[in-house]
């Protein structure tokens, strides 16, 4: 008898759409991929312990720099944690623009996915008409917050700062415009018969698969499960906004590119609808522990300043207990539990990425499948490493 062997090899770190120190150890029968073993990387951040020696306000900016496409998102799945422990009322402004810039965030997050999945699979030129959108996202934040990448917006009880004068303006210019630049995206790729034939048919993950390998997010959906945090469990007012699901049927490639084309869409028009209900009013709660008196109210509000005496004493301590709170994060459902002994820092938190649970389906997507379907499988689950390796 014939005897059969196979090849071992690694794919990545180093190859450039593993993006990050992702590796995968194949194994090979000839072209055809008989076993996949994902190795998550070396990144070794330690956000999760370093959150234990910061105070609560401090590990916001620890959140941007998880998944750092989606810096808004980390940041409001943290504050929305501590906020529900302390049991805090939010502002409705201050909701709404979260909503608002959290949204903004996954198009830019999707815009920089596109970009670069659509150049692993070998188009370039859309990687340029991605960025040309998200560079008008990033001047946004920018002018908002004062930081692009990492712009730590949200704070514990609301946000950091109101909306500077005419970026409303600004906004509704690009929320005018994006609907003609997906048209775009698309002419370029919906139809096109390379895409088709690099996307059609890969990488399929079937609806029972999916869920028992615990995806979320488009990743999920395009398997055709209509499951989403903002939906299923609304938080900051999304239950207020008209917005749908959209899903696949086959679960490959090609219905996870189309659910992410139809997110941004809705997206966008979620960012419309929060321009419309925008209304005057505070952007932190009244809480003191989180939130200084308004400066005109420092010497009327003696009870409030003699609490801010106290706190700027005592430091912030939150009751004991714990707590768990999920995003619809632009990856798909992203988890904060934290635990309080009553200190001012969390004894324990404890971050659920799904990027790290999406990849861990890898290998049901692509064995049996060649090394080339690899790079489509790996580009359509959206990873990014910096949430998968604390």
């Amino acid at each position: 008898m014939a005897e059969t062997r196979f090849m071992t090899i690694n794919m990545g770190p180093q190859h450039p759409a593993t993006h990050g120190v992702l590796r995968l150890v194949l194994e090979l029968d000839g072209e055809v991929i008989v076993k996949v073993v994902p190795h998550i990387g070396h990144l070794h951040r330690g956000v999760e312990k370093l959150a234990e020696s910061k105070t609560y306000h401090q590990v916001i900016p620890l959140t941007d720099r998880l998944d750092y496409t989606n810096a808004m998102g980390n940041n409001l799945g943290y504050v929305l944690a501590v906020e529900k422990l302390l049991g805090i009322e939010v502002p409705k402004r201050a909701q709404y623009l979260r909503v608002m810039m959290t949204e903004l965030q996954r198009i830019a997050a999707h815009l920089i996915w596109l970009g670069t999945h659509a150049l692993d699979i070998g188009a370039m030129t859309l990687l340029f008409y991605n960025f040309r959108e998200r560079e008008d996202i990033l001047r946004i934040f920018e002018e908002v917050s004062g930081g692009r990448l990492t712009p730590t917006y949200m704070r514990i009880g609301g946000v950091s700062k109101d909306l500077p004068d005419g970026i409303e303006e600004e906004i509704k210019v690009f929320v005018g415009a994006f609907p003609g630049h997906i048209k775009e995206y698309e002419t370029l790729l919906t139809k096109n018969v390379i895409w088709l034939k690099r996307t059609k048919g890969v990488g399929i993950i079937s609806k029972e698969d999916a869920i028992n390998w615990g995806m979320t997010g488009p990743s999920l959906r395009g398997s055709g499960v209509k499951y989403d945090v903002r939906k299923a469990f609304p938080y900051s007012g999304y239950e207020e906004f008209d917005f749908d699901i959209p899903i696949g049927s086959v679960g490959d490639v090609y219905d996870r590119y189309i659910v992410r084309l139809r997110e941004m869409e809705w997206s966008n028009a979620i960012v419309e609808q929060a321009l419309e209900k925008l209304q005057k009013g505070p952007i932190l709660s009244d809480n003191p522990w989180v939130a200084p008196p308004p400066k005109d109210n420092v010497l009327k509000d003696i009870d409030a300043l003699i609490r801010q005496f106290k706190i700027a004493s005592e430091g912030f301590h939150p009751p004991k207990g714990e707590v768990y709170v999920g995003v619809e994060a632009s990856k798909g459902e992203l988890g904060y539990y934290l635990v309080s002994d009553g200190s001012n820092r969390p004894l324990r938190m404890r971050i659920r990425p799904p990027s790290f649970l999406n990849l861990s389906a890898l290998p049901k997507m692509i064995e049996g499948s060649l090394i080339a379907d690899v790079i489509s499988a790996i580009g359509s689950i959206d990873i990014v490493l910096g949430e998968i390796d604390r």
